[in-house]
């Protein structure tokens, strides 16, 4: 009886000292992931400012009915149709030629 009475501090400091320990290393590691969670969200907000700025300027270059129609397609929830942006045109097809060289 008196060995037992003995161990049980000894046995309950040695618990505090791991639970501490288990404790120190959660910390540790929830720490850790915090920053790389911190990194990640002032990432996100400087692609959301980006990607604010390039809307807005999108918004000033494309005309009232360019507007109407984008509008018209998040409100009936349709892909927006794929357009060229103005000032650009793709070459003509180049036809096939006939002959492999000139003609004699």
């Amino acid at each position: 009886m008196l060995r037992r009475n003995w161990l049980q501090p000894v046995l309950r400091e040695a618990v505090w000292r791991q639970q501490d320990l288990v404790k120190s290393h959660l910390m540790y590691a929830v720490r850790e992931e915090v920053e790389v969670l911190k990194e990640q969200i002032k990432e996100l907000i400087e692609k959301n400012s980006q990607l604010e700025q390039e809307n807005n300027l999108l918004k000033t270059l494309a005309s009232p009915e360019q507007l109407a129609q984008f509008q018209a397609q998040l409100q009936t929830g349709s892909p927006p149709a794929t357009t060229q942006p103005q000032g650009t045109t793709q070459p003509p097809a180049q036809p096939a030629s006939q002959g492999s060289g000139p003609t004699a």
